[in-house]
């Protein structure tokens, strides 16, 4: 299975990523309509972009009383079907990343779907701050030291004080 990630050394603030997506899920270049969020830090000088890492185990799934989520057999990622979406917003909570939003227009669920195994925010990403990777080594990634690397990064915007 292959997922998103992210980089926040490299991310330049363009919101590609969200437009991208926002024209991809609702035909429009509105920020509510986008499944990834570049979450700004300006205090820290940092922006990060964020969405779903379609977890192996997801809460999410867990605690859906519709039984709305669901795995994409074909891509491995985890949907939510809206037409099952009883609008809860139980997944919302559940969810450790924040990656799932909620569409107050059709008073559902929203997130990541991977595009249906082309995420178009990975393909108009100016920097390469987002790539489409195995799962595995996404998380050999995040293993080897992704955080220590980031909580660096976020104190060296600060001017090393912490």
């Amino acid at each position: 299975m292959r997922i998103v990630t992210m980089d926040p050394t490299s991310c330049v603030a363009c919101r590609n990523c969200e437009y991208a997506c926002a024209f991809k899920q609702g035909r429009t270049f509105e920020r509510r309509d986008s499944n990834i969020r570049v979450n700004f830090y300006p205090e820290d000088r940092v922006c990060i972009p964020g969405t779903c890492l379609h977890c192996e185990e997801p809460w999410c799934q867990e605690v859906c009383p519709a039984s709305a989520i669901r795995r994409n057999p074909d891509t491995g990622a985890v949907v939510i079907d809206a037409e099952r979406c009883a609008g809860c917003k139980m997944c919302l909570l559940a969810c450790p990343y924040g990656a799932i939003r909620f569409d107050s227009r059709a008073r559902v669920a929203r997130k990541c779907d991977l595009c249906g195994g082309e995420p178009q925010c990975v393909k108009f990403c100016i920097s390469g701050a987002l790539q489409f990777v195995e799962a595995e080594e996404a998380f050999a990634f995040r293993r080897e030291g992704f955080d220590a690397r980031l909580k660096e990064l976020v104190s060296q915007a600060r001017g090393g004080r912490r």
